[in-house]
């Protein structure tokens, strides 16, 4: 592959294969990148109402304990 890229000129290498692999790869990297990004904010949102929960049933908790047992 070496000696195929040897006698390129410098932009052959820098500009046109990026290019080209951008148009033939572009709605792939597309969509893994928006599939990870989403994939990330679900997990944050999973990650935020469950934390939310359990400040809720710690909250509750602590609450109900601090009155006098019947």
């Amino acid at each position: 592959m070496r000696e195929v890229f040897a006698g390129m000129p410098w932009w052959i290498k820098w500009v046109a294969v990026p290019v080209i692999a951008l148009v033939v790869f572009g709605g792939l990297i597309t969509s893994v990148v928006g599939f990870v990004i989403g994939l990330l904010f679900k997990i944050l949102v999973f990650v935020a109402l469950v934390s939310g929960l359990v400040f809720v049933v710690r909250k509750f908790v602590s609450s109900s304990s601090s009155r006098s047992d019947w």
